[in-house]
């Protein structure tokens, strides 16, 4: 028993690291890589002189360092973990100083679960954790003289050299004094993660438990399509109407919509909405940056065959860590006549016709996509879903080809819109490769509707209500 008291300390210590490495990387896996995604740190000279200077320089160059590893799944909680528990165990040491070994294990794991608590409903602030971290460091030191005016005057020089290194203590975008974590949050921000790194299963198993969330919808949408099953897929799952086809892209926005709104025209191979939405997420991000964004619009350039802007933005990333080498092996493939596997497929999809661009307005800009590549069947997916959203069955009628097969969906509009216009008979049916078992089905639905809540007809019947 005694030896157990002994190791009190060390132990106490274990576990609240473990705590923290599990709740970050298990329970909490994305929240990190988000916030990696909105940073940059650059591995170069002038940048770090011109970037980190003035008061609280020291906090932020170790604070854009340590969120580079965030990139990683089991470095970023382990770089966290360790940050949190130093926190605690110094607390510990200075309370030490004026209470008992109890009273100070209390004040040092309440210290602990705060740090560790405040920033779980937000991003986590890397930054305010070192600054937390880096006073209570300063105040140990001042701690160890055992001179009284000794411990004032090391005190005072400690304090000047906390307020020049590590800044205020007290700052606006420091957060919330207090938070709870939101694990529907971190799936959201999950979803995005994964839509960005092209994980498309990864997306569609985060999305088996629907979180009846505009966002998510879209990005489980662009996960099916993505796998040929936009059609199939749509309606097992909550839909927002167009607007979880299409996020708006707009200045008013959040960096957060902002940057997901362009996943989908990058996809489709409209690089032109698909850079201005990285643009304005970079303008509307805390520090005007972000890896992911950059990557985004080097990406959006070479497919464009923007020499002068690509390489603008792979010589930036070449100097970070985790990207340095993608940007150097892209920098060859600048020139649009380089023959490449990887830029060959989203070049063929570019619109060779010059017109205004409307994320507002997607038919136009998805019938000019498949102008220019009529392969290009996620285009021809969401152009017919964004008519069926829209109730637009006579459109839908027009942009529908006859080669598609008619399942799901897609077969109830036809049926809707066939007998819209009385033409329910037998050689309409066989015309669209539908037969009276079809229409049988259809009026099974009229009779129970909601035995079908995964049909077209469940939503126009009920978007026609709403009307």
């Amino acid at each position: 028993m005694k030896d157990w008291k002994r190791h009190i300390g060390p132990i106490a210590s274990v576990l609240a690291f473990l705590a923290a490495y599990g709740f970050f990387q298990f329970a909490y896996p994305y929240h990190l890589m988000r916030r990696e995604q909105m940073t940059l740190f650059l591995f170069d000279g002038d940048y770090i002189r011109q970037t980190y200077r003035g008061s609280g320089w020291l906090a932020r160059f170790v604070c854009d360092f340590l969120d580079q590893f965030f990139h990683l799944p089991v470095v970023g909680p382990l770089v966290v973990a360790l940050l949190l528990t130093a926190i605690g165990v110094v607390t510990y040491r200075i309370i030490r100083h004026f209470l008992g070994k109890w009273p100070s294990f209390a004040v040092a794991a309440l210290v602990f679960a705060w740090s560790f608590l405040r920033e779980t409903e937000n991003l986590y602030s890397t930054r305010y954790t070192l600054v937390v971290l880096g006073y209570l460091a300063l105040l140990l030191l001042a701690l160890q003289p055992r001179k009284g005016w000794l411990k004032v005057a090391s005190l005072a020089v400690l304090a000047g050299f906390g307020v020049w290194s590590l800044g205020s203590p007290v700052q606006r975008y420091y957060g919330k004094a207090w938070g709870m974590p939101e694990v529907r949050y971190d799936r959201m921000i999950g979803l995005d993660t994964e839509v960005a790194r092209e994980n498309w299963d990864r997306v569609l198993r985060l999305s088996e438990k629907d979180l009846h969330m505009t966002e998510a919808s879209y990005c489980y949408n662009l996960a099916n399509a993505k796998k040929g099953k936009l059609g199939s897929g749509l309606f097992k799952h909550s839909q927002d109407g167009v607007n979880s086809l299409f996020i708006r892209v707009s200045t008013d926005r959040s960096p957060f919509s902002n940057g997901i709104a362009g996943e989908v025209w990058y996809q489709l191979g409209d690089m032109t909405i698909a850079e201005q939405s990285a643009i304005i997420a970079l303008q509307a991000s805390p520090k005007h940056t972000g890896a992911r964004y950059i990557k985004r619009l080097a990406e959006a350039n070479l497919v464009s065959g923007e020499a002068a802007s690509a390489r603008k933005y792979l010589n930036l990333l070449s100097r970070t860590l985790f990207y340095g080498r993608w940007a150097r092996q892209m920098m060859p493939l600048i020139q649009p006549d380089q023959p490449d596997e990887r830029l060959a497929g989203s070049r063929k999809r570019l619109s060779h016709e010059d017109f205004v661009h409307y994320s507002t307005r997607p038919r136009p800009v998805l019938k000019g996509l498949l102008e220019a590549d009529p392969s290009n069947t996620v285009a021809l997916e969401y152009l017919l879903c964004y008519d069926l959203m829209n109730l637009d069955l006579d459109h839908f009628m027009e942009d529908y080809p006859r080669w598609v097969q008619p399942a799901g969906i897609y077969r109830e509009a036809v049926l809707i819109w066939l007998s819209l216009n009385d033409r329910l008979d037998a050689e309409h049916l066989l015309s669209f490769g539908l037969d009276r078992e079809a229409v049988d089905r259809m009026e099974r639905f009229f009779r129970n509707p909601s035995a079908f809540r995964d049909s077209y007809w469940y939503y126009y019947l009920n978007a026609m209500e709403e009307e």
